[in-house]
C-alpha cells in the first residue's frame, strides 16, 4: 500500500523540525513540494534545505508541484476555495499514481502545522474518497506560527482561566466582538485589526516568524496599528509575499 506522509516542518526555523518529523523525512522516497510561484520561491528553497539537512543519504527524489491559481477576487469565497481544492486534488492524484509505486512512500512538507489553516489533509481526503488511487495517510504535527509568535514575544497565548479563539482576518470583527476572549488571527491580507474600535486592545504581531526576516511589533492598537500597517506593506513589497500572525487581547473591564 502506498503511504503519504503529511509532515509539519515548523514556521520557518529549521530547528523547529521535530525528532518525529526527522524520522518521517527519512522514511519518504519522494517529496511533493508545492510551488506557489516565483514570489514565494523562498518557501520552496527552505523546504529543500530541510531535506538536505535532515535526510541521511541522497536516495530521495523531489517533485515540484505547481499550485493551481485561486480566484481571490471571487464574490463566492467558499466556491472559489472548493474549485481550487478540486484542481489541487486532480494534480496531486495524478502525481501520487505516477510517482509512487505500490509500496512507495511520499511526503508533503507543510509549513507550520498541518491541522491549522492548511488544506493538505482535506485535499488528500478528497483524493482518497474518489477511490482511484489507494494510499494510507499519516500526519506528523509541527510547530505552528501561532506557537512561534508567542515564543518570540515571550507571552502565553491565554490569560488564566480565559478562552482563546483562532480565526482569520475575514472573520475577525465578528469574533472579536463576541465573548470568545483573546483572539489569534491568521490569513489577514487587509489588516483587519485596524478596524477594531477599542484602541486599548493590545496586539502582538509577527511576520516571517522563525525566519531570518522575522518582524515583531507589540503594543496597544492606538500606538502601533499604523506602524504595523506600514511595516507590513514595506515587507510585502520587499519580499513579494508575506505571512503574518497576531494575538489580540482586549483589556479586562
Amino acid at each position: 500500500m502506498r503511504r503519504v506522509l503529511v509532515i509539519g516542518i515548523g514556521a520557518g526555523d529549521p530547528d523547529h523540525v521535530t525528532v518525529q518529523a526527522i524520522a518521517a523525512l527519512n522514511a519518504a522516497d519522494v517529496f511533493f513540494v508545492v510551488d506557489k510561484g516565483a514570489a514565494k520561491h523562498e518557501l520552496v528553497r527552505l523546504r529543500k534545505e530541510i531535506c538536505e539537512r535532515f535526510i541521511e543519504g541522497e536516495s530521495y527524489r523531489i517533485v515540484d508541484v505547481p499550485d493551481p491559481e485561486r480566484d481571490r477576487a471571487a464574490p463566492d469565497y467558499a466556491a472559489a476555495v472548493a474549485a481550487w481544492r478540486s484542481a489541487r486534488a486532480d494534480a496531486w492524484e495524478a502525481l501520487i499514481a505516477e510517482e509512487l509505486g505500490d509500496d512507495g512512500c511520499g511526503a508533503f512538507l507543510v509549513w507550520g502545522d498541518p491541522a491549522l489553516y492548511d488544506s493538505t489533509i482535506a485535499v488528500l481526503d478528497d483524493i482518497a474518497a474518489r477511490g482511484r488511487v489507494a494510499f494510507d495517510v499519516e500526519v506528523i504535527p509541527g510547530i505552528s506560527s501561532v506557537q512561534a509568535l508567542a515564543a518570540a514575544h515571550r507571552i502565553p497565548l491565554n490569560r488564566v482561566g480565559e478562552p482563546i479563539a483562532i480565526t482569520t482576518g475575514r472573520r475577525l470583527l465578528e469574533t472579536h466582538g463576541s465573548d470568545a476572549g483573546d483572539v489569534v488571527v491568521m490569513l489577514d491580507a487587509a489588516c483587519a485589526f485596524d478596524a477594531i474600535e477599542d484602541r486599548d486592545t493590545e496586539i502582538w504581531w509577527g511576520a516571517y516568524v522563525g525566519t531570518e526576516h522575522e518582524l515583531l511589533v507589540a503594543g496597544r492598537l492606538r500606538d502601533v496599528a499604523a506602524e504595523i500597517v506600514r511595516v507590513r506593506a514595506a515587507a510585502r513589497e520587499r519580499h513579494g509575499w508575506i505571512m503574518d500572525v497576531y494575538l489580540l487581547r482586549r483589556p479586562l473591564r
